[in-house]
């Protein structure tokens, strides 16, 4: 027995020294290669997002050589937003957005309820549409539309063009943010209150639009967001006294760079970075509570 137990702690012993230097080897290059991952990305990121720190910071230059630092100062912002040229653009892309929001929540949100009792084939016909919305080309969609408005509907370039136009797309990602919340909620609840005795309409506002809420407050922050940054559709529909801003500040930099533009580009940066980020904390929010609400 004590041969044996002898013999057996040899290899053991071995086998752990071996384990050791084996274990560092095959865990070197696993580390090198997320490293060298984890650089790419910082890199990445960094060519990415510097040119857009370096408007930022010089939108608060007190130069008007967009080049060279002289000192901080927000003369800019007052230079800019006191021009009725640049403030008309804004209220235009404001009105757009807001009303391109609207629609397109309230069609979204509709079509999202309405695909969940709908039959298969109906459902996987819709989500085609959806889904080709979304990845046609917007220069395809500003052409059609063009054409659409002056050929078959006489609107013309405007206003109510450009919000249709827009409602059309966004109403595409409101129906799949809103849609993905409805396939993971809870559809018990609904069954209990009706159970309870609650009518349709009231389990819907009492029970189903509650859970679906964040949703719909994170898709119509996308919404308008993408209407609001949006320059291809906005180009081609657009008309007189209804240049929504990021056609204006493409027209006007073909004349030459200004600060002003920086303290442009800024504020159309903070207005949507603030959208997007309040729909992703409103995202958050809503799955950690599901996911509590299924653990518990």
């Amino acid at each position: 027995m004590q041969k044996l137990m002898t013999a057996d702690a040899i290899p053991d012993a071995a086998s752990g020294a071996l384990t050791a230097s084996e274990r560092w080897r095959r865990l070197l290059p696993g580390r090198l290669v997320e490293f060298w991952l984890r650089a790419q990305s910082v890199l990445l990121y960094v060519f990415l997002y510097l040119p857009i720190a370096v408007v930022v910071i010089f939108a608060f230059n007190d130069s008007r050589r967009v080049t060279i630092w002289r000192g901080f100062t927000t003369k800019w912002f007052a230079t800019v937003w006191s021009d009725p040229t640049w403030s008309t653009a804004l209220r235009v892309s404001v009105t757009i957005a807001t009303l391109n929001m609207v629609i397109a929540v309230t069609l979204g949100t509709l079509a999202a309820l309405g695909l969940r009792a709908a039959p298969g084939w109906l459902r996987t016909v819709v989500e085609a549409v959806v889904y080709t919305t979304i990845i046609t080309p917007e220069i395809v969609v500003a052409i059609a539309s063009l054409l659409y408005f002056i050929l078959v509907l006489p609107l013309g370039q405007g206003i109510q063009s450009m919000v249709i136009t827009h409602a059309v797309y966004n109403t595409s990602i409101v129906t799949l943010v809103v849609g993905a919340r409805l396939a993971g909620m809870d559809h018990t609840l609904e069954e209990a209150a009706a159970d309870l005795g609650a009518t349709p309409l009231a389990a819907f506002w009492q029970v189903t639009l509650p859970q679906l809420f964040p949703a719909i407050l994170a898709g119509g922050l996308l919404a308008f967001t993408f209407s609001f940054d949006d320059f291809i559709l906005s180009n081609f529909l657009s008309s007189a006294g209804t240049t929504p801003l990021p056609v204006r500040l493409f027209s006007s930099v073909q004349f030459g760079v200004s600060p002003v533009y920086n303290a442009l580009a800024a504020t159309m940066l903070a207005l949507t970075l603030s959208s997007i980020v309040v729909a992703q904390v409103v995202l958050r929010r809503s799955g950690r509570r599901a996911a509590a609400d299924g653990t518990a």
